[in-house]
Order: C-alpha cells, then structure tokens, then sequence
C-alpha cells in the first residue's frame, strides 16, 4: 500500500492561474495551494481564492489554502532614481531624515536598538551596510560593507538591530479579511518574531468571527532567538529560507532547519520547508543534484511538507516540478525506518493523548497492521499520532470539511470526510465501511482506531481499538 506521507504545497501565480491546469497539479499531488498575499490586486486575489475553491479533489471537497500575508516587510521607499554605493562610503538610512546621502525606508519601522556588528543588507543581501551609529529610532548612520547601485522598492534586512513594526500591516488587515471571507485553511504569517505574535493575529481573526491555524514563518533573526516560544504558540512553522538566509549567515542555515524540524516535530505542530527547494526548474525542466539531495533530506529530517513558490507561480514546467518532487519524497521515504521514529519519540511521554497515541503505533507495528485510523474532531488526534511517525498509514476521519483541508498538510496524514458520529457504535459501523469502499482494507483484515470519548472534545484522546469489518 504505497503512499507518500510527507505533503506538497504549490504558490499559484500566473503560470498556473486556470482552472486545467491547478486541477492538474492537484491530480499530481499538490495537497496545499498557497496564495501570496504580497502581490496583485484585491480582485486577482479572490480570483485566486475562487479557483482553488473550484478545484476537486477525491477524497475533500477541494484542496487545502494557505493564505499568506505580505507581514512587514521593509522596503527603499521614497528613492527618487537610483543610488550607487561604493566601499567605505558613509550613509544614513532614514524614514525621517532626506538628503542625497539619505536611503529612505519604510515609514512603519522604529529602530528600539543595535546590537553590536549589526548589519543592513539590501535586496537581498546584494549590498551590505555596517551600522555604526543610531542617531535616532528612526535614523542610522552606516559604513559601506559591499558596495552596489541602490533601487527603489528593495527589501531591507536588519540582522542585529531590534525593530519596533507592528506584525500586522494595514494591507495585512485587508487580505486577512479578504482570505477568512473567501475560505482560507491556513494563515501563514511572514516576519514573525515571537509568541505575541500569534495572539495579535487570533485576536483579530476572532474579531472578524473566524478561528483558522496559525502558521509563523521562520525567516527572522528574533525568530530563531525566540523558536521556542513561537513552536509552542503557534499551530505550525515554516522554515522560509529566503529571508532566513540574509538576516543570519547562509551557513547557518541548514542547521537552523534542522533544529527547527525538530523542535516542531516534537510538539507535534507541521513543519514546512520553503524557498529555492527546485529554484532551476523555473527554466529548466529538470533539477539539479543538489535540489534533489536538499529535498530528500529535509524529509529525512522530518518535515511535513515542502512549498514550492516561484517554480510553480512563474516557472516555465510547473507540472514537472509537482512531478519531481513527488518522486524524490516517495523513494526517500522508502529508505526510512519508521520504528526507529515511533521509538525515540515515545520517551517522556507528558498525557494520555500522548501515551494513547504512541501506543496506537506500536499496536500497528506489533500486529503488522497497516492502517492506524483517528476519529477527530479538532484535528488533535491525527496530528498527535503524526507526531510518532509510525509505518501505518494514518486515516484522520472527520466530519468537518475545514479540519479536512487542515490535516492536509500533516506528515502522514489521508483526511476522509465522513458522516457526523455521535458516540462510539456509530464509530466502528462507520470506519469498517469507508476503508473498505476505498479499498484500504480487505475483508477480515486488521486496523487500528483511536480518538476520544466523549465525542467533540477536542484534546481527549483516550481509547484505542484493533477490530476487523
């Protein structure tokens, strides 16, 4: 019974911006398209909405979307022309100040401190500033470091300096607004720098009547400094290596995914990995040595997904790209010995929920049974017995289309939507038929069930079964 357990998600951009072709990457195995949120018009992004929404899948209404919010990003805002800088040269970067020597910035931005050896790097990391001195909270003076001819709408990093921006842009508010309305699944919200973070973006989804997971994007040097924090409060991380890559040194990089991983992995909370993951297949149709190396392992490691951006959104093979990345995580994941995963996670085990769900996996391990089922309402018990790893596939059966398209994302993880049960009989009448309607199971043959009594509340894992149809 092959299946690849670790998910796909895919940017939408106008290289598949119809209904043909999204329904064919998702015929392919996108389980997730994101949304990019920095771009376009309020009516191209609905449109983008609207498409997914028509798009079908077999076993959910549609596939999973994960709207994500531009957040704030720092731009050269206000240059007039362009500004060429050489080594050595001293400049101030100001959202106060003007002058010749003056690279203005973003307007929401406050500087609350500069850490020693801090950096500006510009256009990502293309020119390179010291700064030498805070002349005020919004005013720096600098030291060329790596000269280069300055633009205007360039991204502004800040390793090393404390900034004072708000986590949600008022563009942010609109699209956030925009996204709840049109059916979202997922918000991933870029530049996070702590927990706090997290409970501005509930707050205000509660306000506007909605309450979706929230992802926090990995691509700050606070983040990294705060990752504990942030795994605990969010519902997922992301790992966005572009950003991630210019605020702290790109050799850092491998070894922060792989802590960040981790970290998620034993939380129990989705881990995805993003940025250049088949960056050459924007032009070409095949990919490099490395990419493929890159992709395998980061599912050795264990993340839940990989997102692919610009190789789909604008790329010349984005169905091959889909196809790519869809084979290296099946053969990769043929490689891996899932005992070993359920093993070592099973050590200091903190509830019941965790206790009962570990022991599901070991039960399907001992008995060589192949199908581990999770009745949940939340979502809390499939994603609690992701967390173990085990070789049995995981059936999460829900009778709630949104936390379907939710689990989608999860390591391991084949959502059913099913039938509303109310108590424990409706359960085993219910999942005997639907794994054998889909052909999961055969006639007398074994499975594990697991979930919690009493019915819809969430977090109450607490039974475990083997039974046979």
């Amino acid at each position: 019974m092959k299946y690849r357990r670790a998910k796909i998600i895919a940017t939408l951009g106008p290289k598949c911006s119809d209904r043909k072709s999204v329904q064919t990457l998702a015929d392919f195995g996108v389980n997730c398209f994101r949304i990019n949120l920095s771009h376009g018009t309020i009516e191209e992004k609905k449109y983008y909405f609207d498409l997914v929404r028509s798009i079908s899948i077999s076993e959910k209404d549609r596939p999973s979307i994960l709207a994500d919010l531009a957040g704030p990003k720092i731009r050269i805002s206000g240059l007039d022309g362009e500004m060429c800088l050489e080594v050595g040269d001293k400049i101030v970067l100001s959202n106060e100040k003007e002058g010749p020597d003056v690279i203005p910035v973003s307007s929401n931005v406050a500087f609350l401190g500069v850490n020693p050896g801090a950096k500006i790097m510009i256009d990502d990391g293309q020119i390179t500033l010291e700064v030498i001195n805070q002349i005020s909270s919004r005013t720096l003076e600098c030291r060329t470091e790596t000269s280069g001819i300055i633009k205007k709408r360039k991204g502004v990093n800040f390793p090393g300096v404390a900034l004072d921006v708000p986590c949600l842009t008022n563009q942010d508010l609109i699209d956030l607004e925009l996204a709840l309305s049109r059916g979202a699944d997922w918000i991933a919200l870029s530049f996070t720098r702590n927990a706090k973070d997290y409970i501005q973006v509930q707050s205000r989804m509660r306000d506007l009547g909605f309450q979706i997971p929230v992802m926090a994007k990995i691509e700050k040097w606070e983040a990294v400094e705060n990752l504990d924090e942030i795994v605990d409060a969010f519902d997922a991380v992301m790992v966005a290596r572009g950003d991630l890559g210019v605020e702290l040194p790109v050799e850092q990089v491998p070894l922060i995914q792989k802590n960040v991983i981790e970290k998620a992995s034993l939380a129990g909370k989705p881990v995805v990995i993003a940025t250049q993951i088949l960056e050459s297949m924007t032009v070409n149709p095949v990919p490099t040595r490395a990419e493929v190396s890159d992709i395998a392992n980061a599912i050795l490691d264990g993340a839940d997904a990989l997102m692919v951006t610009g190789e789909t959104a604008i790329g010349a093979f984005p169905q091959k790209v889909i196809q790519v990345l869809d084979r290296v995580i099946e053969e990769t994941e043929d490689a891996i010995n899932y005992d070993e995963y359920y093993n070592s996670r099973g050590q200091n085990l903190l509830s019941t929920a965790q206790a009962i769900s570990h022991a599901a996996c070991s039960v399907a391990h001992d008995l060589n049974i192949n199908v581990l089922v999770t009745m949940t309402h939340s979502g809390s018990t499939a994603r609690m017995v992701s967390r173990y790893r085990p070789a049995a596939r995981i059936i999460a059966m829900t009778p709630f289309p949104e936390i379907c398209r939710q689990l989608s994302i999860v390591w391991g993880i084949t959502p059913f939507l099913v039938k509303n049960y109310k108590n424990a009989d409706d359960i085993t009448n219910e999942v005997g038929t639907a794994l054998k309607n889909r052909e999961l199971i055969i006639e007398g043959e074994k499975f594990v069930i697991t979930g919690g009594v009493p019915i819809g509340s969430p977090g109450t894992t607490n039974y475990l079964s083997v039974l046979k149809p």
